[in-house]
């Protein structure tokens, strides 16, 4: 009997993913609101040791408010985003680190075009210790001269946290055209590279800076084919080019700068000989612009930091995006899964698991 009961155990387990003796990583929350969601939750959903973001409302009295009462601004609930770490991979004040770049924390009556209470900033701290790294970081910022006037986001106690609706979730990979409009439109884009610097994020996502080679340095750097693609928007031959094909996992970064760019869990097979993405990795690296050159507007897509000349976007792609990012292999360099730790891009790692 006891033999057919550790059976059973040994059962339940694998049933579940897991084998006898394997602890799941105990996560911790961490709570904070600057504006907008949407665009609260893009930053922090690839970095490595975080499990979920999501969006939602805290703050306020009502229970279980819909968007339409939350943005009526009568609720008291602010706008969120409530995320899951482990604590082993990535520490809160890294969090906090992050947190304080995405918005104006000076500003009490909203974020940038989203005015009103809601829209405002908080830290909703979860325990002490939270709450002790939240008032530190505050005032080393506020000491730092940053900013010329004062911060004025609140340090609070965590409230209850209630999910938003689905089409809120995520929604830079659902809309990511809408999304880059938005983030642009709103003036947060303009306000954080202002305040921050055009810090380069595509390195590795560390805070490299990045500086573009000379054009004597690219084409000794680039092949023939790679220098004509992405410095004089050329175009390379279909079906015969390296990644139209290419069924492996990992990722594809600009072949110049080295900025993430595609993923393999967003290709797909689109029968016209490019390597074809539904989306970009990194939204803010794909950057769009009207191309008049066949006598016919297309929308070319070139990268932030290294300028270079990517492809095309399309909107005859699959679902979700329905979008065709036809991207040029001469403009990329495919990096393998098992490689992505070794070449400093480890936070991608989570994608393949």
């Amino acid at each position: 009997m006891k033999y057919i009961q550790s059976l059973f155990v040994v059962g339940a387990f694998l049933a579940i993913g897991c084998s006898p003796g394997t602890t799941q990583p105990k996560l911790e929350k961490a709570t904070f609101a600057g504006g907008c969601f949407w665009c609260m939750e893009h930053p922090f959903e690839h970095l490595e040791g975080v499990h979920a973001v999501i969006s939602g409302y805290t703050g306020g009295a009502k229970v279980d408010p819909s968007y339409k009462e939350v943005a009526s601004g009568r609720t008291d609930h602010l706008e969120a985003v409530q995320i899951s770490f482990d604590p082993q991979k990535i520490s809160y004040q890294e969090l906090l680190d992050v947190y304080w770049r995405q918005f104006d924390p000076t500003d009490a009556g909203g974020s940038f075009v989203d005015r009103g209470p809601q829209y405002t900033s908080g830290v909703f701290y979860h325990n002490e210790k939270q709450r002790v790294l939240a008032e530190a970081s505050k005032k080393k910022l506020s000491d730092s001269g940053v900013f010329d006037r004062q911060i004025v986001t609140p340090i609070r106690a965590a409230e209850a946290f209630y999910a938003a609706e689905g089409y809120h979730q995520d929604y830079y990979k659902k809309n990511p055209r809408n999304y880059k409009r938005y983030r642009s439109g709103s003036g947060r884009d303009q306000f954080i590279k202002k305040v921050w610097g055009d810090m380069d994020k595509s390195k590795h996502n560390n805070g490299h800076s990045y500086s573009k080679p000379s054009d004597e340095e690219l084409r000794k750097e680039l092949t023939p084919l790679q220098y004509q693609v992405t410095q004089h928007e050329g175009t390379e031959r279909p079906f015969s080019n390296e990644y139209w094909n290419n069924k492996e996992e990992g990722i594809y970064v600009d072949v110049v700068s080295g900025e993430p760019l595609f993923s393999s869990t967003d290709k797909f097979k689109s029968g016209t000989g490019w390597p074809s993405f539904t989306r970009p990795l990194q939204e803010e690296n794909v950057l769009e612009k009207v191309d008049r050159s066949l006598f016919v507007a297309r929308t070319e897509v070139r990268s932030k930091y290294g300028d270079s000349h990517l492809g095309h976007v399309f909107n005859d792609g699959p679902k979700p995006t329905g979008l065709r990012y036809c991207i040029n292999s001469a403009s990329l360099r495919f990096i393998r899964k098992d490689n992505l730790k070794e070449e400093g891009y480890a936070e991608y790692l989570k994608l393949f698991e």
